[in-house]
């Protein structure tokens, strides 16, 4: 098992690979605006996940998909090239939920905002069912007395 540390470095090289080949572009007229926005690694070095995100379409992310599938081993070859290890990884591309996770998110904010406005209005003209100080004072037990 490899350290914490070497994980992260193989990681971040295949990252930096990945990302600099796509760069450069693929033979693939498939292939979108591609972001690599994470890699991990196992701990034997044995295979990576590779998260990225599609600008575009639907129809634009199946596409980016089924050129990376159909690139795989081509870019696995790559990374052996580059990262001078004794294993390559193997390659497992995962489209990464997080634009979509992050427009649900910013839709649910919008929506507690509008609610918290509705009910600041509410309030703003609202009035104390009883006495607006409902507790007694030490000041009344006196009078009383």
């Amino acid at each position: 098992m490899a350290g914490f540390e070497r994980r992260s470095r193989v990681a971040d090289r295949i990252r930096v690979v990945l990302s600099e080949r796509l760069q450069k572009g693929l033979r693939d007229p498939r292939l979108g605006f591609v972001t690599i926005t994470d890699v991990r690694v196992t701990g034997d070095l044995q295979n990576a996940s590779v998260f990225y995100t599609v600008y575009g379409t639907d129809e634009e992310r199946a596409g980016t998909a089924a050129a990376l599938k159909a690139a795989t081993g081509m870019l696995r070859s790559e990374v052996g090239r580059k990262l001078n290890t004794r294993l390559t990884p193997t390659l497992e591309f995962i489209a990464d939920a997080l634009p979509e996770e992050a427009s649900n998110i910013a839709d649910l904010l919008r929506k507690a905002r509008e609610q918290d406005e509705a009910v600041h209005s509410l309030a703003a003209g609202a009035h104390y069912a009883g006495e607006e100080d409902p507790y007694k004072h030490d000041e009344e037990d006196d009078e009383e007395e």
